[in-house]
C-alpha cells in the first residue's frame, strides 16, 4: 500500500490543536485500522485516497480516525445515519475548549469534574468521544431518537477508554431540548448541539446536491486531489447519511435555535455556557435579537472554517462576572 506520500499541507481554516490539520496519512491510518485498506486506492492524481461517494468507505475511514487519534477500538453506526467528518467535529470542541479558558484565566479546564451537554448526539457520538478522549471531560449525550442513543450507548460501553465518561439520554419529548436532560442536580460547564438546518426532506436532498456541485467545481478549479463526485442510491437520495431528526425539523436551523434560547432560561443557572453551531450567517441577527429579549448576560461568537465552509459557534451564559468567578472557584479551581 505504500506510495509516495503527498507534500503534507496544513488543511486551512482547522483549530491550531486540530490533530486533523495535515491530510490523511493512510499508511498510519491502515496500521491503526486494517479493514481500512480495501477501501483505499490510488486516484487519478496518483495519490492515496478513498471513495468518498462509498457510505461505507466514509464510515471505515472515521472508524480508522477514531481508532488511531482517540483509542476507539469499536465504533460503528446503524445503516443510513448520519456518518459526520471527525475533523470538524474535533473543531467545536477546540473552540469551547478555548471558551472555557478564556473564563479560567487562560488555562483549558481539564478532568471529569467538567461536564458538557451534547443536544442531537446521534448515532455516532462523535463529539462526546472526542471531548472525553481530549479533555477528559464528562458528557450527556442526548437525542430523541430511541436507536441513535441505543447506538451511542453501545459504543461507549464497548469502550474502556470511553468508561465511565460518557451518559445517554433520549428526549422521550421532542418538543423539548433541556427539560428532562438537565436534572434537577445537573451542573453543566456546557452545552453544545449542531441543529438540523433544513426544513424539509426536499430541502436536505437540494441541499446536498448543491454541496456536491461546489465541491466539484472547487475541485476542478484548484486542480484538489482526492475528491470524488458522490453518487445517488436506488431511492436517488445522496449518500451522505442522516435521518430526519440529524437533517430537518420544521422551521429549519432557525427555528430550532429560537426555541433552545427561550428553552435555555429554565436552566439558566445550572449551566455556564450554551452554544451552538450555526450554519446560515442570515440565522444570527435573529439569534442576537432572541439572546437580548431572554437577558443573555455575554455572548459570543466564534468563527470557524473548515476549507471552504464557513461556519460559525453562538455561546451564551446569564452568569455575571461575579457567578463567573464564582463557578470557575468551585468547579475548575479545586
Amino acid at each position: 500500500m505504500t506510495k509516495k506520500k503527498p507534500q503534507q499541507t496544513l488543511k486551512k481554516g482547522l483549530h491550531p490543536r486540530n490533530p486533523h490539520r495535515q491530510r490523511y496519512d493512510f499508511d498510519v491510518l491502515i496500521e491503526s485500522c486494517p479493514p481500512l485498506a480495501p477501501f483505499v486506492s490510488e486516484n487519478k492524481f496518483g495519490d492515496l485516497s478513498v471513495d468518498f461517494s462509498n457510505p461505507d468507505a466514509v464510515k471505515m475511514i472515521n472508524k480508522a480516525l477514531l481508532k488511531h487519534f482517540y483509542q476507539v477500538e469499536h465504533w460503528d453506526i446503524p445503516p443510513g445515519y448520519l456518518c459526520p467528518p471527525i475533523p470538524g467535529r474535533a473543531d467545536y470542541l477546540h473552540y469551547i475548549a478555548d471558551l472555557l479558558a478564556e473564563s479560567n484565566e487562560g488555562a483549558i479546564p481539564k478532568g471529569r469534574q467538567v461536564q458538557g451537554l451534547d443536544i442531537g448526539v446521534g448515532a455516532n457520538c462523535a463529539y462526546p468521544i472526542v471531548g472525553h478522549r481530549v479533555y477528559g471531560w464528562n458528557f450527556v449525550a442526548a437525542d430523541i431518537d430511541p436507536l441513535s442513543i441505543k447506538s451511542a450507548k453501545f459504543i461507549v460501553e464497548a469502550n474502556s477508554t470511553l468508561a465511565g465518561g460518557i451518559k445517554c439520554r433520549l428526549q422521550k419529548n421532542p418538543d423539548h431540548i433541556f427539560e428532562g436532560m438537565i436534572n434537577s442536580n445537573d451542573i453543566f460547564d456546557f452545552t453544545m448541539c449542531n441543529p438540523p438546518f433544513h426544513r424539509s426532506l426536499e430541502e436536505a436532498t437540494a441541499g446536498s446536491e448543491r454541496k456536491v456541485k461546489n465541491l466539484s467545481a472547487n475541485a476542478r478549479k484548484k486542480g484538489t486531489r482526492g475528491f470524488e463526485k458522490p453518487k445517488k442510491n436506488e431511492s436517488g437520495v445522496l449518500n451522505f447519511g442522516g435521518q430526519k431528526a440529524e437533517l430537518w425539523c420544521p422551521g429549519g436551523e432557525a427555528a430550532f435555535i429560537n426555541r433552545m434560547i427561550k428553552q435555555s432560561v429554565e436552566t439558566a443557572s445550572q449551566c455556564f455556557w450554551f452554544t451552538t453551531l450555526v450554519s446560515k450567517k442570515e440565522n444570527l441577527s435573529a439569534i442576537y435579537k432572541a439572546l437580548k429579549q431572554v437577558g443573555a448576560v455575554d455572548v459570543r461568537t466564534i468563527d470557524m472554517a473548515q476549507g471552504q465552509k464557513l461556519t460559525r459557534v453562538v455561546a451564551w451564559t446569564f452568569l455575571t462576572s461575579e457567578q463567573q468567578k464564582e463557578w470557575r472557584e468551585e468547579r475548575w479551581m479545586r
